[in-house]
């Protein structure tokens, strides 16, 4: 599941932040309204403040179903990326055995394979690919960005393949700080620096003897939607259509936090990046649609659930800014997929979004009394129809080639 962050949620520094005349209050740091004091405040508190974050553990809820050691391997703090691959490596069987749609109903004969690779900041990246069985031809290259929180190792393996059998070669990574790639758990110091690394490890891919020369699309979902546009910013030519699903584009303006809590807000994420200030809710309920499929979420195992880091909520922040102002310039071939009902991130947004861009090619579909898990989450009926939309909208731009 993407534990992502939820539009309404970034109203909680509004209620979390005591604006007075005088000072600022967050939490128990109070801070002084002038910039020198500010910094100075900062300055002799953060130590303190990063060791109390540090110090908090964060109760992880027991997985129904499983043994008691593989309860114990799933509390581990999963801050290095060593201790999240091996936690993976034991859950590993048993998710591709849950009773879920999309492992049990998986098509049979997907050839995959999984590989790490140093990029040019000297980060080990965890990639996965899925092709078709053997025979199958490949018609385009589909790379995929996740959530936030999330990884490519879980429910999208389900996903993957389906798309795969089809007749597609799937492409996947984990970005630095989440899954089975290197960096801080739930880390992102800069959204810019997340997106090069995505460019540059599909830019990899792109040239992969397998699909050299053929269509190659993208899709993200949820704050994946926001990478998948900012790489399409970046690189407006480099990609045959973009698919997005239930994406994080915009901040709407009754939840964004107040100028002056923003701006304290990003004094602090120079001073204490990395502390986890931001509440973080359980979001399956509000992601999931079938309570049974909501219980399954727990074995997303090495998925970041803990409060979110100050320097990835001020990023978002930025970045989704920066994409708002910048959503006429979308121009490739578009596919914006939401759930109606969804409640974490806004389908209005996506109708906006789907308004601004300049698109000459571009579908818009929102299905009643969908969630925000549209490919995870709803009755399987749903979940098979939205990969059918997914899958007709490659064949058809496939075509056009």
């Amino acid at each position: 599941m993407d534990s992502s962050l939820t539009l309404r949620q970034l109203q909680q520094p509004r209620s979390n932040v005591i604006l007075r005349d005088s000072d600022h209050s967050i939490g128990n740091l109070r801070i002084c309204r002038r910039p020198t004091s500010l910094r100075r405040r900062l300055s002799s508190k953060s130590t303190s403040l990063v060791t109390r974050t540090r110090q908090i553990i964060t109760a992880k809820k027991r997985i129904e179903g499983v043994s008691e050691e593989l309860n114990k391997i799933a509390s581990q703090n999963l801050n290095l990326a060593s201790t999240r691959r091996r936690v993976r490596s034991a859950f590993v069987d048993v998710q591709q055995q849950l009773d879920h749609v999309l492992f049990k109903m998986a098509p049979p004969g997907i050839r995959t394979n999984e590989w790490f690779e140093i990029n040019s900041r000297g980060v080990e990246i965890f990639c996965k690919s899925w092709l078709p069985k053997a025979g199958i031809p490949i018609k385009a290259a589909l790379c995929f960005c996740h959530g936030y929180g999330d990884t490519c190792t879980f429910f999208f393996e389900g996903i993957a393949k389906r798309i795969a059998a089809s007749g597609f070669a799937v492409y996947a990574m984990d970005y630095p700080g989440f899954g089975l790639s290197e960096g801080l758990h739930g880390y992102i110091p800069s959204f810019d620096a997340l997106a090069d690394d995505v460019i540059e490890q599909y830019s990899n891919i792109k040239v992969r003897p397998e699909v050299v020369g053929l269509p190659r699309f993208i899709m993200g979902q949820s704050m994946g939607g926001a990478v998948t546009l900012k790489v399409h910013l970046k690189q407006p030519h480099e990609w045959d259509g973009v698919i997005l699903v239930a994406p994080m584009a915009k901040i709407a303006e009754d939840v964004t936090p107040a100028a002056a809590v923003l701006k304290v807000l990003a004094l602090m994420s120079k001073v204490v990046p990395e502390a986890k200030l931001f509440p973080q809710k359980d979001l399956a309920e509000l992601a999931f649609r079938d309570p049974r499929k909501r219980q399954l979420a727990d074995y997303n195992v090495i998925s970041y659930s803990d409060q979110m880091r100050l320097r990835t909520a001020v990023e978002l922040l930025k970045a989704t800014h920066d994409i708002e102002s910048q959503l006429e310039k979308v121009s490739s071939p578009l596919l914006v997929l939401h759930g109606a009902a969804d409640k974490v991130t806004d389908p209005m947004v996506s109708k906006f979004l789907y308004e601004k861009a300049s698109s000459k090619d571009k579908t818009l579909k929102l299905y009643e009394e969908g969630y925000h898990s549209i490919l995870e989450g709803e009755p399987d009926d749903r979940i098979l129809d939205v990969l059918g939309d997914i899958v007709s909208w490659l064949d058809f731009h496939c075509a056009l080639k």
